[in-house]
Parts: structure tokens; sequence; C-alpha cells
């Protein structure tokens, strides 16, 4: 990244903004705890490419886009991967005399002279943008997919028959392993599978909530594999009958990665799962979030109230991890005093209390809480209300003047209230402890490099017609501005696809986003909570008060081009 005064000067010379703008700008980034370049994109003041387009002129230096260029592998591995990444440059070509260099900072002249001594050739700078380094930088891992390759054919020579332990330490074991580990984190898996079949091993990634096939390894790979995976979790290598689970992980300057592990007999050997928690990861915002105005306005309010429950819920990996630390880094203040009790804690955050479940020694969600109400605490977020001891105590919690942040697994945001009542809390309880419920699912984000418009065909609009109260989403959207007159029907709308490309891996996807549903607790809902009533009833009521429903919240999304009507229809599904 550029410095601030390089930016004001180059921003300045060009009559993009006066100085007195942009230092008042760089008070607002600061004050935000943002990097300015980021603040001024996202701002639209300017983009990145104006911008970096502007650095060149400055250098009287030229301008280039790397993005889809294919580079050659001797020119980009002449300089290392950690000196690329941290000096933010790429070599893309090269001659007998002279190397050309993108980079972002023509400044850093040191680099160049260390650039000039390695290879022996003359630096030709040009000037790109962080963006288009950052795509460029992943050409380094291409390597691997060749070594996915190699390690899945028939050259691979393992001798199973040994020792297990001495098995996991074997050269083409280590590398399977650490190819398999390394290759998830750039493809920005979530989880990894491997899985044993009767003649092979099948290897798949778990990429913005979908499972794809990624190799297929040699049967004679299974254990050793599994061997190795079970040292770096510390589990016990010669157990095959139980099933088990740990933890590791991967730490370097590039990523901090944790591998959640578990391991259990199948027919054909041991199933290996691992759950990757990014613990680099940043905190989000509530706007970052994705939620719409009048659902944002409605959690901002609850989240100020100084007791009482706020719910989150939705199926597995439907992001409530996500939505939790959230608004706990919002409420992490010095004023208060947190605890969390976890299973497992999945990020580390500062100056808060937290704690992980332990079955093993009777340390449960209950036995937490319990603990924590004798710890003077002001808010308390529980992992998951699983039954009704912990169900009884968090209500309980939230009753006497503490905060209670947690997550239930229902469909939508209606079904809490009798699914607490199932478990046997009462319904006075209930009413008068829930502040809000924030249901959810994580839809997949169309491609920005490979979207397109289309409008629907008949067919496809008698569908949905059939599956959805249509007339309702449509009088949604004009109401929440997305369209302007929805009597024209779904017929006249514009809506988006990805055509699939190599940044995606021709899935038309990249990345994730949330859909909600906030149903707020006021004094009809809790009449009906009362009184008993059905899922369905409170939904009506939660309808009357305007809530956003997820999927009219999905079809908002989906009309902006964010994600697609394919998405919305596969998350909700009940």
């Amino acid at each position: 990244m550029l410095a601030k005064t390089q930016i004001k000067k180059i921003l300045s010379k060009a009559e993009v903004l006066s100085d007195d703008d942009f230092d008042k700008l760089s008070a607002e980034a600061d004050a935000a705890g943002k990097n300015i370049e980021n603040y001024l994109t996202e701002k639209k003041i300017i983009t990145p490419l104006l911008l970096y387009e502007n650095v060149a002129s400055h250098y009287k230096l030229p301008f280039i886009e790397l993005k889809n260029q294919a580079i050659r592998k001797d020119v980009l591995f002449s300089i290392p991967e950690p000196i690329a990444t941290t000096h933010n440059l790429v070599a893309f070509d090269a001659t007998d005399k002279e190397i050309k260099i993108a980079m972002v900072d023509p400044n850093d002249i040191e680099i160049l002279e260390f650039i000039k001594k390695k290879t022996g050739l003359e630096p030709n700078v040009h000037i790109t943008t962080p963006e288009s380094i950052k795509e460029t930088l992943k050409q380094y891992h291409k390597s691997l997919k060749a070594e996915f390759d190699y390690l899945s054919g028939d050259k691979l020579k393992i001798d199973d028959g040994k020792d297990l332990k001495k098995l996991a330490e074997d050269l083409p074991v280590v590398r399977i392993v650490d190819t398999l580990l390394e290759y998830s984190i750039i493809e920005g898996a979530s989880d990894i599978h491997i899985e044993p079949e009767e003649k092979d091993v099948l290897v798949r990634y778990r990429i913005d909530g979908i499972l794809h096939n990624v190799m297929v390894l040699p049967k004679n790979t299974q254990s050793g594999i599994v061997a190795r995976i079970k040292i770096l979790a510390n589990l016990k290598v010669d157990e095959h009958r139980l099933p088990q689970d740990g933890r590791f992980k991967i730490a370097n300057e590039e990523h901090k990665v944790s591998f959640r592990v578990s391991i259990i007999p199948t027919f054909d050997g041991e199933k290996v799962v691992m759950r990757l928690l990014n613990e680099k990861a940043q905190v989000l915002s509530l706007d970052q979030l994705g939620l719409q105005s009048s659902p944002l306005k409605v959690l901002k309010r609850n989240i100020d109230k100084p007791h009482g429950i706020i719910f989150v819920t939705g199926p597995t990996g439907s992001g409530k991890t996500t939505t939790l630390y959230t608004v706990l880094n919002i409420l992490n203040t010095p004023k208060v005093n947190i605890s969390t009790i976890e299973d497992p804690i999945e990020y580390r955050m500062p100056h808060i209390n937290q704690s992980q479940v332990n079955s093993k020694i009777g340390f449960t969600f209950a036995g937490g809480l319990r603990a924590f109400l004798r710890q003077d605490p002001d808010i308390i977020m529980v992992g998951e209300i699983r039954d009704q001891e912990t169900a009884e105590i968090a209500i309980h919690a939230a009753m006497t003047g503490h905060l209670v942040l947690t997550t239930i697994h229902t469909n939508d945001a209606a079904t809490t209230m009798p699914r607490l009542a199932k478990m046997g809390v009462p319904n006075f309880l209930i009413a008068t402890t829930i502040n809000v419920i924030i249901a959810q699912r994580l839809v997949r984000k169309i491609c920005p490099d490979c979207i397109q418009s289309y409008n629907m065909d008949s067919e496809t609009i008698k569908n949905l017609e059939t599956q959805l109260d249509m007339e309702n989403i449509l009088k949604t959207l004009e109401k929440e501005r997305t369209i302007i007159n929805a009597k024209k029907g779904l017929g006249s709308l514009l809506f988006y696809r990805g055509k699939g490309c190599k940044r995606c891996n021709n899935t038309g996807y990249k990345g994730r986003i949330g859909i909600y549903e906030i149903l707020e607790n006021n004094e009809k809902i809790s009449d009906l909570i009362l009184k008993n009533a059905s899922a369905n009833e409170i939904n009506h009521q939660a309808g009357a008060d305007g809530i956003l429903f997820m999927i009219q919240d999905g079809f908002i999304k989906a009309k902006n081009g964010i994600t697609t009507i394919e998405e919305i229809l596969r998350v909700t599904k009940e």
C-alpha cells in the first residue's frame, strides 16, 4: 500500500481531491479504523484502477493490468514468494537483460536493488493495483495442482505394510497431507473430507457451502494419511474402532488456521473430516453481514438493551457464529464483563473470557453458564441451547439483568418460541425475556468477473409462482425500492447469474453472504407466545408488523445482482 502522503500528493496533482478534502476523509478513515486507500474506494471517490493509473502517471512509469495474464513459471519464481507477498510485487516478464516488475509502490528502492543482485537483471518497473498483485500471487500456488496430479498417479510408491508411526513420517505421505492442507487454505475451503472407498480414497473440499471433488488417491495411501493426521491432532494412531476428535494448527506469515479433526470408522476404513477455522479472519461489521436497512435498525436497537436474550437460529454452516461474534465485537467495551461458553472456541477475541465445553470432565453448557453467573457478568454468550437445563438457566440469566447471546437450531425465527416451549420453558418466561431472533442462511455470491444479466422464461416464472407467494414478494421489492412497479410481474425484471470463469472455477459463484429475517419481540408477539400460538400464527403477526422474511431478503439480493434465484431456493428449502 502507498503511504498517506504519497496518495495525498498524487490525488491533489491529478485534481481528484484537494488537500483539505483529503485531510477530512483521512480523519474519517482513521476514526473508522480503516486504511485511507480502502476508505476512498469504499466511498467510491476513486477506483483502485484510476488511483494507480494516476500513480503511474505521477512517477512517469507504465501501468499494467495483470488480470488473466499467464506468467512463465521461471519468471514468476525468480522472486521468492515470501518477498513478493511482503513487498506487493511480481515479476511478469524477462529478457536476457531486464526483468519486468509490477508493483504498487515504486519508492521501495531496496527491494529493487535486491532483485537486481539476485537475478542479475535490470528491473523494469511497472505500476499495477493491489488487487492485481493479489490475484497474480495465486499463480505461485498453481504448482500445487501439478503436485496433486502426481500424488494421484501410479508413480507414487508407499509401503503400507510399515508400522503406522513410521508410515506417517514417510516423505510421500507427508507430502500428500501437507499439499492437501495448503491447497485447502488457498482455495478457501471450510472443510476437508477424506473418504475411503473400496478401491481408492476420495478427497473433497467444501467451498462456499458446496462439496467439490478435489482428487482421488490410491488406496495404499489411506492408512498413512489417516496416521499422519492422527499424529498432527495428537490422537491414538492404533485406534481404528472408535471415533476420535482433535485439533492442530498451521501458522506462518501468510495464514494462521486451526484444523478441527473428526475421525470415524466406516466399512472401507476410517473417514476424516477437518473443519478449517481461520484465526486471522477479521470480525465483520453489521453492515458487512449483508443486512437490509430496516432489519439493521431493529438489530441495533436490541443490541443496546441491557438485558434479555438475542437468539441466532439456522442450520449448521449458516453463519450463526459469525453473527454472534459480530454482535459481541460491538458490545466489547471496557465497561462490561463478557463471558462465553463455546463448543469449540472458533475465534479468539481480546478482553472476552472464553471457555470451551469439555464433556469428558462434565464441563457442559449448563455447567459453564451456572459458573458464569458467579463471575459478575454483564453479557454472556452460550454457544448453543441444546436442552431444557441450558435453556432455563439462560432464560433466568436474562431475567435477572444479563444480556444473553445464543443460538438454537430452527428453520425460521418464529419456530424458536414453540421449540423453547417444547423444551419445557414456561411461556411467560419466553415472552418476557426474548428481545430479538435472527434467522439466517448463507448464499453464494455471483462471481463479479463473469456476472451476466437475463430475463426469466415463462416456465421458470410459472414454477416460482407455484412454489412461492410471488405477489407478496414483488410487493416487498417495491416497498424496499428494489423495483419500481410490482404489477409488471417477474417477466419484466432483470436478474443475474455467473457464466463461469477461471477465477470462480467455472461455478459462477465466489464468496458468500447472509440472508436474514429479524423477528423483534413486541406486545402482540408476546401475547401470542403466552397463548401458546403456533409458528404460523407468530409469522402471520410478524408479517403484519412489517418483518422482512428470509425469502424476501434473498429476492432483494438476487434482484441487486448479489446472488441468484437458484441459490435462494436452494438454501431456503425446508
